[in-house]
Parts: structure tokens; sequence; C-alpha cells
């Protein structure tokens, strides 16, 4: 909150890798090369907790851990149960599952027609075009096939995607994912962004990318020159915590729109890390500063091995119940819950309706003050009167 919102704040810098060359540091191909991804890689800067030293050998057959050197730099050492930390290391608790819990918690498998295509909406398809990110997140609702690890090989065509889409005329909306499209090289960036803005029914394209998040470093000329050749792309981050919006994720943001690029933030609402009204405004607050649209706030999936991290979808209800009224309204985002199974987004919102008749609705609103809305029927009390 204000006054530590204020952009002067927010983290910057190299942290532990102060003695890195400014070559190698803004090189994100350097940041990837760098990344740690063993258990050794966070002894030499932390103490890990016992808990953390056996997720580590559950992670060797769930979900591989990485994390690039940029991002590395806002976990607290001193606390595990800091808010960045417990999104990207492992923890024993993952082995836990319960009888809800599933590989593949919102059936993107039912509704996968060709490998990497998986079309639930009538008129929109999800495109995975890699299962690899830059780090990994613990409670990812993709960990069966993202990093391999469960050795799900996954290898999606991303031909047949393109034939699919063009034979599908209905299909006016196309999101790249993944694994996170924005890892790959510009050329083949490039080549999928140029096929589908040939498609004619392709009305736009939208990313979905963790990237300017975990390496605002990738967000180069060259890439950044490529997305303004686009006239129908948009681009949908994902930012859970306000540690996680630096000076460096700023400006990234800030080039991005200058490029001509919407921005939307869609985060998960997490037990312990962002589960309560201040945090999350603040992170919204920050979101608004860099010119991103808090656009969905999840209740985290159903994903074996993430009870640890899953509040209570009531939790998320008296989030957004103590937002409204006390700040932008722009900037509440629409609490959803994917529904299990492949139901798609539910949207979940707080009752305002007290009551609702012939005679119109009774509201609350944000104070709790009581107000009556008449019907159209109930207004009308006498014939209209029809001037010359």
């Amino acid at each position: 909150m204000y006054p530590l919102d204020e952009k002067e704040n927010w983290f910057s810098g190299k942290g532990h890798w102060s003695k890195t060359l400014d070559e190698d540091w803004f090189n994100w191909k350097w940041q990837m090369r760098n990344r740690l991804t063993k258990k050794e890689h966070f002894e030499r800067f932390i103490q890990l907790t016992e808990n953390e030293i056996q997720g580590f050998d559950i992670a060797q057959n769930k979900l591989s851990v990485a994390v690039t050197p940029y991002f590395f730099n806002l976990i607290d050492p001193n606390n595990p149960n800091c808010p960045i930390r417990k999104q990207l290391l492992p923890s024993g608790l993952e082995s836990v599952i319960s009888k809800v819990e599933k590989k593949d918690p919102v059936g993107e498998e039912n509704t996968m027609p060709v490998p990497g295509i998986v079309h639930r909406y009538p008129d929109r398809v999800l495109f995975l075009v890699t299962d690899r990110c830059a780090s990994y997140c613990r409670y990812c609702t993709r960990s069966r096939l993202v990093s391999n690890a469960q050795k799900y090989g996954f290898h999606p065509s991303i031909e047949a995607g393109f034939k699919y889409i063009e034979e599908n005329k209905s299909i006016r909306d196309v999101l790249i994912s993944g694994g996170d499209p924005l890892i790959l090289s510009d050329d083949k960036i490039e080549y999928i962004l140029n096929r589908l803005s040939s498609i004619p029914h392709v009305e736009f394209v939208r990313i979905g990318s963790r990237v300017p998040v975990f390496l605002p470093q990738r967000l180069t000329d060259q890439l950044l020159k490529i997305f303004s050749k686009q006239e129908n792309l948009w681009m949908s981050i994902h930012i859970n915590h306000p540690l996680e919006c630096t000076k460096e994720l700023y400006d990234a943001c800030r080039k991005i729109v200058a490029h001509g690029i919407p921005l939307g933030n869609q985060a998960v609402l997490l037990r312990g890390i962002n589960d309560n009204t201040q945090t999350i405004k603040s992170l919204i607050h920050r979101l608004m500063m860099m010119k991103v649209k808090p656009y969905y706030l999840y209740q985290c999936d159903l994903i074996e091995g993430s009870g640890h991290l899953r509040t209570d979808p009531s939790v998320g209800l008296k989030i957004i119940e103590e937002l409204r009224g006390f700040t932008s309204g722009y900037a509440i985002p629409q609490f959803v819950i994917d529904a299990p199974g492949g139901g798609g987004k539910i949207p979940i919102n707080p009752n305002y309706i007290i009551k609702s008749d012939e005679n119109g609705l009774v509201l609350k609103n944000y104070e709790g003050k009581v107000f009556n809305y008449p019907t159209n029927s109930a207004l009308i009390t006498t014939k209209p009167m029809f001037l010359p």
C-alpha cells in the first residue's frame, strides 16, 4: 500500500549477481543458461527447509524446478514463507494428493482435437506451442506436461494446429500458450504470429506468458519490433504478488504497451501468498501503474499436490467484496473458477441483490447500505404521452 507502492520502492538491480557484466545480465539467453535448477544451486544462497528438501526429490517426477537469476533475487533467503519462494520452490506437501485433485483438472485432454489445440469454447482456441517455461510455478495447472518431468512427451504439431484453425471458420480468437511461448526464438514467434494473422477469420491473437515477469530481459528491441507489426495482438501476463512488480518489469510492460500491445494480468489466488485484500489491492495498484489491466483472479485449480497452496473460494469472494468501492472499479479483477472437468471459466461474484420480485430489486452497496431499484413495469403508472 502507499507509500510502499510508490515506484521508487520497487526492487531493481542484480542482487546476488552484482559482479556479473551488464552484457550478460541483460542477455535473456544468459539468464536461461544460468537458471537455478538443482537443490545445490539454491543452497548456495539460502538454507532450505526440510520440507523444501523433500520437495526437490518429488519434483524430479512431478514438475521440474527452475528459477531465473533475475527472479531469484526477489526471494527472501531468511523467510521460508516468502511469497515468491512459496511459488517456485518445491514442497514435500506436493506428495499429498486429495481425491478431488487431478492431473488434468480442467479437462483439456477431452477437448484437444489435435495435439496442442484445446477447443473448449465455440469461437476460440488455446494453442499450446511448447512445454517449457523460463521458471516453473508449483501450482501449474498443466504440470502433467510442462517440463516433461512426468514423461508426458508433449510434441505439438504447429502445422496441424494451423490447419485446424484454418478449417474451423468459427474460430476468431487464438490464445498462444504452453509452456511459455516467449522462450521460443524470435524467428519462431514471428512465424507463428504471421501464420495466424494470415487466417482471415482470426480476428485477434493473444499471447499468454509469464516471461515478462520471470525474464524481462527477453523483451528485446527485436522482439518488440515483431510485436509491433501485428495489428491484432494482445498479451496476458501472470503476476501474483506486488513484490513481483520490479522496476525492470515496469519498464518491460511500458515498452510492450508503447508498441501497441494491450496488457492484462491473470493472477491465481494462493494460500499464504496473496490470500488477503491488502496484498491484492497493492498488486492491482502496481499493475495499473504499469499499464496492465487486472483481468482475472483465478481460484487455484484442483491440480494434484496443490492443496497446501489452495484457498477456499469464499476467500476470493471476500477479497472482491472488500475491493469494490474502495478502489477503482477498472482495477478490480473478475474472480473465476475454471470448472473441474472442462466446464470453462465461471465468474464468481459477491451477491449485492438482497431481494428480487415484480416490484424491482433490493440492493446493497459496498458500504452495506440498502437501496430499492424498481422494474420498468413498476415505473409505468400512466399511458405514455406523444407530443406532436
